[in-house]
């Protein structure tokens, strides 16, 4: 990758690999360079040894260092410039967890050097300067924490919650008062993975993420639920639902990632329905689409993708008790057999959308508001990275989670 300066942008992605459960995956980072006036784009893409389960990523206040999340349990943390890593942590020395899902996927940044992450039951706070001495904060309150981040005073940590393989579903939210040391879990209607915060205000965005246990037991193989979905506005000071939207199971709003907010809109991508949603903010009621399902064409050209996500399904679950698992994804995903967006970041000036699509290997950018697409690049096969794999073997590299380095 040119580390030309007409490259403004900077696109990080987080990398699982091919499969459909990229909680399980490979683990690695894409970083996609842009530069609007010329049209100009390069890539860098690494995969780390021993660490799994590759979520996503952050960058530091500074800009010169990225965090690799992962359901691994390890810290790792890597040069934003080149990728190349500069440090991890085997979390188990900090303190043990009791599922192999429960992993450091998030972090929340305070500062160039600092960072909070969720370790077994609690809020650890990370010097990179000394790694291996981490500070407890406090019991994080929820049963398996994921996405983080802090609001805008920076007083509140606020996290969402995984369904967790033997204590069950989550239906909750957490928030840690960085000033008193003191956490509030918030009790929702559904299980909300994903967070997002207000630019201004104390107020936070959780998105509700609804699964299903296979064989009704079954947490960790979990299935995705063709069930209503919703999105929640609440005070962080007060731990109050201000407003909620609710969308119909027919709506193509399931499986949520990444989630961002502009001045005007929540907007964030669906990976299992293959949208990018963009709710208004001003009446929490109405919204406007982004629709990435692939057309007939497309599904076939991705035939190697498809075959692997049917097989990998087939691992989850058994075709006769869990038929209605299967029929509620194609319901899901609009009778497609491709996963879809998992990334997508909106510029700090807020003109320009970037987008990852698992499924499609593509990595898109819009203008925005218009959402009109500006440019769509086909990504190389996971085999040019991973010694090995056959010419048959599924391309996908695995986009998760991400982050935008951007001007502004």
């Amino acid at each position: 990758m040119s580390e030309h300066p007409d490259y403004p942008y900077a696109f990080h992605i987080a990398l699982d690999g091919n499969g459909l459960n990229g909680l399980e995956g490979r683990a690695g980072v894409c970083v996609f360079k842009y530069d609007p006036a010329s049209g100009r784009y390069a890539y860098k893409i690494e995969y780390y040894d021993g660490i799994a389960g590759g979520h996503a990523v952050s960058v530091s206040p500074d800009r010169r260092t990225g965090f690799l999340g992962n359901t691994g349990q390890h810290l790792m943390f890597y040069d934003a410039a080149d990728t190349g890593e500069l440090a991890r942590l085997s979390t188990l020395r900090v303190e043990s967890t009791d599922s192999s899902l429960k992993g450091s996927t998030h972090v929340a940044w305070l500062d160039a050097r600092e960072a909070v992450a969720a370790i077994g039951e609690h809020l650890w706070r990370f010097d990179l300067d000394r790694l291996d001495r981490p500070e407890r904060l406090g019991p994080h309150a929820l049963k398996l924490p994921h996405a983080m981040q802090t609001t805008a005073s920076g007083r509140y940590l606020v996290y969402g919650g995984m369904d967790h393989p033997t204590r069950g579903e989550a239906r909750e939210v957490g928030i840690f008062d960085l000033h008193t040391g003191t956490v509030r879990r918030v009790e929702l209607p559904t299980t909300c993975w994903h967070v997002a915060v207000h630019p201004r205000d104390d107020r936070l965005y959780a998105l509700s993420f609804r699964v299903a246990p296979q064989e009704g037991r079954d947490w960790h193989e979990w299935a995705m639920s063709y069930l209503k979905e919703y999105a929640f506005e609440i005070d962080a000071a007060e731990g109050r639902v201000l407003r909620h939207w609710a969308a119909p199971s027919d709506a193509p709003v399931h499986i949520n990632s990444d989630v961002c907010v502009s001045e005007r809109e929540l907007i964030y991508c669906n990976g299992g329905s293959g949208t990018i949603v963009m709710l208004d903010l001003a009446d929490f009621t109405t919204h406007r689409i982004i629709d990435e399902r692939p057309s007939a064409a497309e599904q076939l050209l991705a035939g190697r993708q498809a075959v692997r996500q049917v097989a990998d399904a087939f691992t989850r679950g058994s075709p006769g008790p869990s038929s209605r698992h299967f029929l509620g994804a194609l319901r899901v995903s609009r009778g497609t057999l491709l996963d879809s967006v998992y990334a997508c970041r909106l510029s700090a000036d807020q003109s320009l959308l970037f987008t990852a699509n698992r499924g499609l290997n593509t990595i898109t950018v819009y203008d925005y508001p218009a959402n009109t697409v500006r440019l769509r690049v086909r990504m190389p096969a996971l085999r040019e990275y991973v010694p090995g794999l056959p010419r048959w073997a599924d391309p996908r590299l695995g986009f998760h989670h991400s982050v935008l380095v951007s001007p502004g």
